[in-house]
This record gives structure tokens, C-alpha cells and sequence, in this order.
């Protein structure tokens, strides 16, 4: 791969399919977001179950990553990438097919766990290709694509749906996913990270973790705060997560080495993805009901009037991305999570009030604060968690960072629509609506302190890798430590835990 500052065709061809996966998979995380007014409607869903067609997919994507990333550095980045976006589309037909919200949720299910064969597989193959230099600039517009599909999730699905049905949101996934994966077979060099043994009770440990406690807030409104159903799950939930955490330091080869959060960076990247998706998940998961709630619009129309937020993203991220190799990422992640805070809490005042003072044009402009705050955070947090690690350790980077995003798009959700229901639900005019909004905006803030944490300077990765000659028949490359003194090698540590 060249290391100057153009960009190789083989470059373009990863960054290019990588960002297809990606999209797919982050589009699907909110497509549903305008449809679920009409899927409320068609299938009886309630508003617990309308958090479960979302939670589902987002619960199994995160607790799976890390696992996934853990096969694809052992098996092949590039085969765990096709195998994920082949059982992605397969799933996506399920959930066309779907007759009841029971089979929807279970074939989300399914989706998520071939989302997060994706996931981390496409940041790694991202990460091998690109040298440290220019990494940032490809995470930039890696991940402007990615949370454009995120945020423009709305607005497709509304299109669809009104145009076709709200089945069509699926169907699309399926010729896209068709013609990327010979793609992927035939232009993607295969890479690989250390064989890791795959730690399959720590991940029944954190999934069954992490399901108590979702359970638990989802059922909270329904069965009480005070109901044995909640306080076992909940209970359950955390005990399970101490026994992982246990788990975690005992074993050879943990799912997650905790060792790795001793970098500051890394822990405070991590954080501040946390609450940054907590924040976007649950805006995008209410912002586009409040739409046809206030102003009677269609999914379609409801959709378009979110673009002042999305369309911050073409321009912001990838400016975003090129400014975090120059300044570091620490500026863009406080400052990106501070103006999202302002915005959603704007967002959420106006929302309190009573439906007939409100006009549409007064909220183009906190959409647009809250649209460049998660455009300038988003490529940063994912760089600094990322760029944190040791090249060797990029596939861990990235599925810990993945992993944790997901939880916190799920605990968004599963919290504010808490929220939203103590404050009367859809029965309760748009109060419900502010109030959660501006819930969204506490948990940007929360980002924010966390991203104060993050190294004020770019870290470069302390081994440079090279390709190794691989045997004959053998498609792709290998990646290996470029040869130097131990000396050498020991300063370079040095000062990159010095710098974090």
C-alpha cells in the first residue's frame, strides 16, 4: 500500500466496499425509524415492541462483534466480511416476509448477528489497507458514510414506505448485498490479526448481561419499577456483568483484555462513542415519530424534514477526519458532543411546548447545530479509540469500539423510551417527545466530559507493518511487524503510553 498522501486503486476499491457493508448495516439500524408510526398501525405493535424491533437487531450486533472480530483475525477478515453481508441479506429477507412483530423481532435478530460479522471486519480491512497517515482521512469518510446512513435512515425509510410498503426497506438490502460480495472476493486482499481462541462464555456472560438489564428498563413502565420481573432481571444483569468482568481477568485469551483500557484514549474514546450513539439512536428514534406527532406528516415528509440534521454529514465528517490528523481528536470530540448536547436540548424545549406554537421552521436551526456536532464527533471518538491501540490490536480496537457503540445505541433507546412513556406517552400530546429529547442532550454532555479524556494529540501506531510473502495459492496478504531492534521498538512504547 503506498504510504503518501494518494490513494492506490486497491485503496479505493476497500474503502469503497467497506463503506457499502457499513452502510447497510448502520442504515438498518434506523431505517425502521419513519415506519414505525405505519408498523404500529399494520401490526398491532406496542410501544415496547417498537423498541424491540429496533433493540434486537442493535443487542445482537453489539454483543456479537467482538466475537466476530475474533474470527475474522483468525479466519480471514475479507471471508468473515462476505459470510456477514451473505447472512445480512438472507435475514433482510426474513424480515420483508414478516406476518407478525414477533417474527420481525426475531428476524432483526438474525440481522444483527450478520451486522456484526460486518462491522469489524470492515473497519480492520479499512485499517490494513491504509498506512497511519492517511488513516484518519479514510476513518473520515468511513464513518461520514456511515452516520449519514444512520441519520438518513428516516428519510429512506419514509420514501419506502410510503412509496412501496414498509416491507421495501428490507427488500433493498438484498440486490445491493448481491452484487458487493463477488466484489469483495475479487478486490479485497485478505488480512489477518493474532490468532485469538474465541471466548464463547464470555460472550454468553455479556450477552445474557446485557439482555437482563435492556429487559429490565424496556419492562419497567409496563410491570413497575418495584416488580419482580424487573428487579430479577435487572439484579440478574448486573451479576452476570461482574461474573464476565471476573471472567475476563482469569482467562488466557479474553474476549476483552482489560488491560487495553488502561490506555486513556482508548477508555475515554470509548466512553464518548457510548454516549454519542445513546444520544443519535434515540433523536433519530423520536425525532421522526415527533414529525408526523406535531405536524401530521407522512413517513415520507417526516423524513425529508430532518435533512437540515443529515445533511451536515457530506461536509462536516470527512473536513472532520483531515482536521483530527492535524489537531488531534480531543478538540472534535468535546466540541462536536457540546454542540450535538445544545442542539438535542434546544430540540427538546421546543418539542415541551404546546403543539400550535411550535412551526417547523423554528427547528431548522438546533437540527443543524445538533446535525455538525455529531458530524465532528462522530469520525473523531471512532479515532481516537482506534488509533489508540497497537496496529497488531486493530481488529480489537475496532470491534471493542463497535461493540460499545451498539450497547449504547441500545441503552439509548431502552432509557428514553422510558422516558418518553413516564412522561404520558403518545398520549400525552408532544411533552413526551421534549422530555426525551432533552434527555438525548444530557447524554451528549455526558460525551463531552468523557472526550476531555482523550489524548490532545493523534498517537501514531508504534509498529509500521509490512507484507509477507505468502505460499503459493494462497489469495492475500499477511501483516507482520516490520523488522527492528528491541530497543527501537521499546522506545516506541514508550512514548506512546507517554502521549496517551
Amino acid at each position: 500500500m503506498s504510504s503518501t498522501g494518494r490513494t492506490t486503486g486497491e485503496q479505493r476499491w476497500v474503502l469503497g466496499l467497506t463503506a457499502v457493508g457499513s452502510v447497510m448495516v448502520a442504515l438498518d439500524a434506523l431505517v425502521v425509524a419513519a415506519a414505525l408510526t405505519t408498523m404500529r398501525h399494520d401490526l398491532g405493535a406496542s410501544i415496547e415492541q417498537l423498541e424491540w424491533t429496533v433493540n434486537a437487531y442493535n443487542l445482537s450486533f453489539a454483543v456479537l462483534l467482538l466475537t466476530a472480530a475474533a474470527v475474522g483475525d483468525r479466519w480471514g477478515r475479507r471471508r468473515a466480511f462476505a459470510a456477514g453481508l451473505a447472512l445480512f441479506s438472507v435475514a433482510s429477507v426474513a424480515c420483508a416476509l414478516s406476518p407478525s412483530v414477533s417474527w420481525l423481532i426475531a428476524a432483526r435478530t438474525l440481522q444483527g448477528v450478520g451486522a456484526a460479522a460486518v462491522m469489524p471486519q470492515a473497519l480492520s480491512l479499512l485499517g490494513a489497507a491504509f498506512p497511519p497517515e492517511r488513516r484518519g482521512w479514510a476513518i473520515g469518510v468511513f464513518s461520514g458514510l456511515t452516520g449519514l446512513a444512520v441519520l438518513s435512515g428516516p428519510m429512506i425509510g419514509g420514501a419506502v414506505t410510503e412509496g412501496l410498503a414498509w416491507q421495501w426497506i428490507f427488500w433493498i438490502n438484498v440486490p445491493v448485498g448481491a452484487v458487493a460480495l463477488p466484489l469483495v472476493l475479487r478486490r479485497v486482499r485478505e488480512s489477518r490479526g493474532p490468532a485469538r481462541r474465541l471466548d464463547l462464555l464470555g460472550t454468553a456472560l455479556v450477552t445474557l448481561a446485557v439482555l437482563g438489564l435492556v429487559w429490565g428498563v424496556v419492562r419497567s413502565q409496563a410491570a413497575g419499577w418495584a416488580s419482580h420481573e424487573v428487579t430479577g432481571t435487572l439484579v440478574g444483569g448486573l451479576l452476570l456483568l461482574v461474573a464476565f468482568l471476573a471472567w475476563e481477568r482469569r482467562v488466557a485469551q479474553p474476549m476483552i483484555p482489560l488491560s487495553s483500557f488502561r490506555s486513556r484514549s482508548f477508555s475515554a474514546g470509548n466512553a464518548a462513542g457510548f454516549f454519542l450513539t445513546a444520544a443519535l439512536f434515540g433523536a433519530v428514534f423520536f425525532l421522526a415519530q415527533y414529525m408526523q406527532a406535531a405536524f401530521g406528516s407522512g413517513p415520507l415528509k417526516a423524513g425529508l424534514q430532518l435533512l437540515p440534521w443529515t445533511a451536515t454529514l457530506f461536509l462536516t465528517a470527512p473536513l472532520a477526519g483531515r482536521m483530527a490528523d492535524r489537531v488531534g481528536e480531543r478538540p472534535l470530540v468535546v466540541g462536536g458532543l457540546a454542540l450535538q448536547a445544545a442542539g438535542l436540548c434546544w430540540l427538546g424545549m421546543l418539542a415541551a411546548g404546546p403543539v400550535s406554537s411550535v412551526r417547523y421552521a423554528v427547528l431548522v436551526p438546533p437540527l443543524i447545530v445538533a446535525g455538525c456536532g455529531v458530524s465532528m464527533a462522530l469520525p473523531a471518538t471512532q479515532s481516537a479509540s482506534v488509533g489508540a491501540l497497537p496496529r497488531e490490536a486493530l481488529g480489537l480496537a475496532s470491534g471493542v469500539y463497535s461493540m460499545m457503540r451498539q450497547l449504547g445505541g441500545v441503552a439509548g433507546v431502552a432509557v428514553l423510551a422510558t422516558v418518553f412513556a413516564a412522561a404520558g406517552g403518545y398520549g400525552a400530546a408532544t411533552s413526551g417527545f421534549g422530555r426525551a429529547l432533552a434527555a438525548c442532550g444530557l447524554m451528549s454532555l455526558l460525551g463531552a466530559l468523557c472526550g476531555l479524556c482523550v489524548a490532545a494529540r493523534p498517537t501514531p501506531a508504534p509498529e509500521i507493518p509490512e507484507k509477507v510473502p505468502e505460499p503459493e495459492g494462497q489469495i492475500g496478504t499477511t501483516l507482520r511487524p516490520a523488522r527492528a531492534s528491541e530497543d527501537m521498538r521499546a522506545q516506541a512504547r514508550t512514548r506512546s503510553e507517554e502521549a496517551r
